[in-house]
């Protein structure tokens, strides 16, 4: 694990989720980090709106940690053209929140946690199809008895975006 991902595991264990954390699967530490993510610009927005500077500041230093460790986390020699286009997008993501904590924004803060949020959407999918597919292959396997799996897995664009981590 990259010290920017323990870096942003540390961020998000702030909250009280370190048993989580420890028994967590690579898959769930980084949709742990998109919720956390997604929660810290909530919590700035309100301070935001508070006029609580120091808070809105210290909320989103920490978005900004989680979002350096899942850019720091992609496996850009396997993840190929979806790791490349997340690390720009995260780096676009880094460049708005400093933007919003120094312009006040919350329009900019939405903006991001929309953007947060639509790849976590991707990323918590990526599990459901291959757990339905799994249950298919049984039911040929045992309806026909088959003996073997497919040599390739059933949804590539789930494998693709899996090999753009690497934890």
């Amino acid at each position: 694990m990259s010290a920017k991902m323990s870096s942003a595991l540390d961020s998000y264990s702030d909250y009280g989720y370190n048993s989580e954390i420890e028994y967590a699967d690579p898959h769930r530490l980084i949709q742990m980090l998109f919720e956390g993510a997604l929660k810290r610009i909530s919590f700035a927005k309100g301070a935001m709106q508070r006029k609580e500077i120091a808070e809105k500041g210290k909320f989103i230093g920490q978005t900004i940690g989680i979002v350096s460790g899942l850019r720091a986390s992609l496996d850009k020699d396997n993840g190929g053209d979806i790791a490349n286009n997340l690390e720009a997008l995260y780096e676009y993501i880094g460049r708005q929140l400093l933007k919003a904590n120094i312009e006040n924004n919350e329009d900019i803060l939405d903006e991001v946690s929309g953007l947060l949020t639509d790849i976590k959407m991707a990323w918590d999918a990526i599990n459901a199809p291959a757990v339905g597919a799994e249950q298919i292959v049984e039911k040929v396997e045992t309806e026909i008895k088959v003996d073997e799996k497919p040599a390739h897995p059933v949804n590539s664009r789930a494998n693709k975006a899996l090999k753009a981590y690497s934890i």
